[in-house]
């Protein structure tokens, strides 16, 4: 529909082929978006849930955040508790956490590439869930568009191996339940090293010789989106995988280290500079620039001026992107950042991705050769009777922490961000827009009835939160349903 200053309204409520529930406003004059709007309708409340509980229940109850991710909020949570524990983990204990959260971003980069973006480019069979479409801009030569259909199924059966991968170490997926305070509770065998590793084989093979020869098969023929999609180029991320056992409370001891990108610089990371705003959230507003030490969950449903159940986190009063472009760019990965300005980009966010996870699948068989069996792999600790503690983590979307205030044993206070807070967050305090928001912001736009430059911009960031989309007609104010492949 047209609104009062004349431009063209697009609403896609919800976006399909992420997790969760997201509504998408645009507002679009020439053909352009000039503005954007990035909606959370669920109410998640994990931090309202977990008050009053023992403290050794949050790594597990955390879980149930996400399906998807679980494994990612299982570790920022046991690396909380680590931190108010006061726990040591021993290397065996380190070593595995890694290789289950390295599990845990194949499959995930897999999944996202594959079975949720991939749709936007590659055209299937005439068949669920390869229709209905959105738009007709398929560019793929027929030969090349069906190998890429091929390896969508064949992705799928790549996945179900990357879960069997995790339990190994993990028990199960989704939901592990190996790790604790002070390390993991399984064990080193040289029979699960080497049921590991064959698995691990078959998972990098299939990146290498699949996974990344598509995404830059698809960005060769879609060199637009090098262009299209840029954001806010503020980037955050706070590491993952440790690589040493002698502390590290830089995050400059992991594979993937922590540091930020603002401004146009390169800069480390001070936790202190975190922040939340809610004047644009349905939570109180008393609540708003709190430390995330120190937040508080009050919900204010039907709040002036609100539009989302997501917060706006920021650093240092301004927004930043996660996930896997922010972290390769941090790192200063050559493959990344000798794109330059392109990098900010969909197709930038598509790269970084693939190239991330080639480069963990191929530093996991590293990491399988340091486990020692025998060796313990957990420390017992103890529930401290006051503590505070924080884990910063990287979920495969991006920048993850969570917070913890422990009184008489028992969790006072327990608050998280997860990584689609940041992409996904609506404005700040100071009207700032979110980083999804921003990067929808000159997307060009040819069939309002068919969006689909906008969901590839909303998809490169693997939001999530899910499925079918509604926009209005400009004419009539005639509210039309599009089914999008799901």
């Amino acid at each position: 529909m047209t609104n009062s200053k004349g431009l063209v309204e697009i609403n896609l409520d919800p976006v399909t082929r992420i997790e969760g529930h997201l509504k998408i406003k645009v507002l679009v004059e020439n053909g352009k978006v000039v503005d954007a709007y990035s909606c959370g309708h669920l109410f998640r409340g994990f931090e309202i849930i977990l008050k009053g509980r023992d403290p050794r229940d949050a790594q597990h109850l955390t879980q149930r955040v996400c399906g998807v991710c679980p494994t990612a909020h299982a570790m920022a949570s046991v690396r909380c508790l680590d931190d108010a524990f006061g726990a040591v983990v021993p290397p065996n204990g380190r070593i595995i956490r890694n290789l289950i959260q390295g599990a845990n971003y194949i499959q995930s980069h897999i999944l996202h590439f594959y079975h949720l973006a991939a749709l936007d480019y590659v055209r299937g069979p005439e068949t669920a869930p390869f229709i209905p479409r959105t738009g007709d801009d398929y560019r793929l030569p027929d030969a090349v568009n069906n190998m890429a259909v091929q390896h969508y199924v064949q992705a799928l059966a790549i996945r179900r191996r990357a879960h069997e991968m995790l339990a190994i170490f993990g028990a199960k997926m989704p939901h592990i339940t190996t790790v604790m305070p002070g390390g993991v509770t399984e064990k080193v065998t040289p029979e699960k090293i080497n049921q590991f590793r064959a698995i691990l084989q078959e998972l990098t093979d299939f990146i290498d010789n699949v996974y990344v020869p598509d995404v830059f098969m698809i960005a060769e023929a879609y060199k637009d989106y090098f262009a299209i999609g840029q954001g806010c180029k503020n980037m955050l991320a706070f590491g993952v995988f440790p690589l040493d056992d002698n502390g590290d409370p830089n995050g400059q001891s992991m594979m993937i280290k922590r540091g930020a990108y603002t401004k146009g610089r390169f800069t480390g990371v001070d936790p202190k500079k975190l922040t939340e705003d809610v004047k644009h959230s349905w939570f109180k507003d008393e609540t708003s620039g709190l430390h995330p030490a120190a937040g508080r969950t009050e919900p204010e449903p039907g709040k002036p001026d609100a539009y989302s159940w997501i917060k706006a986190p920021r650093y240092d009063g301004l927004p930043h992107e996660v996930g896997p472009l922010a972290r390769m760019w941090v790192n200063k990965i050559p493959e990344i950042v000798n794109l330059g300005e392109k990098a900010f980009s969909v197709m930038g966010r598509h790269a970084a991705r693939a190239i991330e996870c080639k480069l963990i699948a191929h530093a996991m068989f590293t990491w399988l050769d340091q486990l020692k069996p025998g060796e313990p792999t957990h420390i017992p600790c103890s529930v401290p009777r006051e503590a505070r503690g924080m884990g910063l983590w990287e979920a495969p979307r991006g920048a993850l922490s969570h917070f913890i205030e422990i009184k008489d044993y028992r969790i006072q206070n327990y608050q998280i961000i997860s990584s689609t807070s940041w992409n996904g967050s609506p404005r700040d305090d100071r009207g700032q827009r979110g980083p999804i928001e921003e990067a929808l912001v000159g997307t060009p736009v040819k069939d309002p009835e068919n969006p689909i430059e906008v969901v590839r911009v909303v998809r490169s960031f693997d939001p999530c939160l899910a499925c079918a989309a509604h926009l209005v007609e400009v004419a009539s104010d005639r509210c039309h349903t599009i089914q999008v492949v799901t």
